[in-house]
């Protein structure tokens, strides 16, 4: 019973709010590329380069908002990278993401170790870290006080990044020309407006947010930087954007399960469960969602088909 409370306190709701922030934002990104058309597998290599950027910013300026700044910056110059390649001279998406994540990991390895004369990671009193949220009025109350105060800025903004993500797709006309881009692209053109801008602009969105994620990971989560350090988070987004169908709430609640679990297995190795085991949760979810997306799909598929024969058979017999 006691090993049970260890694992399931208050702590690790923290944790969950704390590891599923960059995953959101990442996947907040990526349902924008994908309701434009667009498969962007390239998060994990985009949320690297911000990491690193942000704590290179943070330690030579010595100020957080700085290498915040510097993420999003390089985000966006990655994300306009991905769009020339992708929209513009019309390479394979699949190739182009990959090419990223690779040139990313070998980047970063090589400038950590030209510039600040480390292997591995790279922690130094110098790097300012985001600030922490503590709201008074929250300690009076139970449960919730603790779970939302002393948290990175950056877990409260992505909570309004959602909300902002789902009215600009679904209640604004920018959104709506996005997501023509990515289903009626002939259409829109004839209605004289672009789908290669709109594509531009979804890559865009994708590699500022990515740039917040990464900037969140090693300088709110953690205050450093290591090596791979976004340990495929880019790749669990993308899985979490394919099960939320690229639905803003949908993805969201996809990005806070992974969250859960990743969490989880950090508190259950603290009971004696191997690490080796405990951090395989994450993935054997992600797994889990995309093995639920392709069944459903193929349902979906054969009942559509079913319902379109029904339908013959019966204007035949008329």
């Amino acid at each position: 019973m006691d090993s049970i409370l260890e694992v399931f306190n208050i702590g690790l709701f923290q944790n969950t709010l704390r590891t599923a922030t960059p995953v959101i934002l990442a996947a907040m990104g990526g349902l924008m590329t994908e309701q434009a058309g667009i498969m962007n597998i390239g998060m994990d290599g985009m949320i690297l380069a911000g990491a690193f950027v942000a704590v290179a910013f943070s330690f030579a300026m010595s100020s957080a908002a700085t290498g915040v700044i510097a993420a999003v910056l390089c985000g966006i110059l990655i994300g306009l990278f991905f769009a020339l390649f992708v929209v513009k001279f019309r390479s394979d998406e699949f190739i182009i993401g990959m090419a990223l994540n690779t040139f990313a990991g070998g980047l970063t390895v090589y400038l950590l170790r030209s510039i600040f004369g480390v292997k591995g990671t790279f922690s130094s009193e110098g790097i300012v870290a985001l600030p922490v949220v503590h709201i008074d009025f929250l300690d009076s109350i139970p449960l919730i006080g603790p779970l939302l105060n002393d948290n990175s800025i950056f877990v409260y903004v992505t909570w309004l990044l959602v909300f902002a993500s789902w009215v600009f797709l679904y209640r604004t006309p920018c959104g709506f020309w996005m997501r023509a881009a990515g289903e009626h692209p002939r259409s829109l053109e004839t209605a004289g407006i672009s789908p290669e801008k709109m594509k531009f602009l979804a890559s865009i969105l994708c590699g500022i947010l990515c740039g917040f994620a990464g900037a969140h990971l090693s300088l709110g989560y953690l205050t450093m930087f290591t090596e791979g350090m976004s340990n495929s988070r880019g790749f669990i987004a993308f899985a979490c954007v394919i099960f939320g169908m690229a639905n803003p709430p949908k993805v969201f609640l996809a990005a806070l399960l992974f969250g859960f679990l990743d969490a989880l297995g950090l508190r259950l190795q603290s009971v004696g469960i191997p690490s080796d085991l405990t951090s395989t949760l994450p993935y054997i979810a992600t797994v889990l969602m995309l093995v639920y997306v392709v069944v459903a799909t193929k349902n979906k598929t054969k009942k559509a088909a079913r319902k379109q024969l029904e339908i013959s058979e019966g204007l035949f017999n008329k």
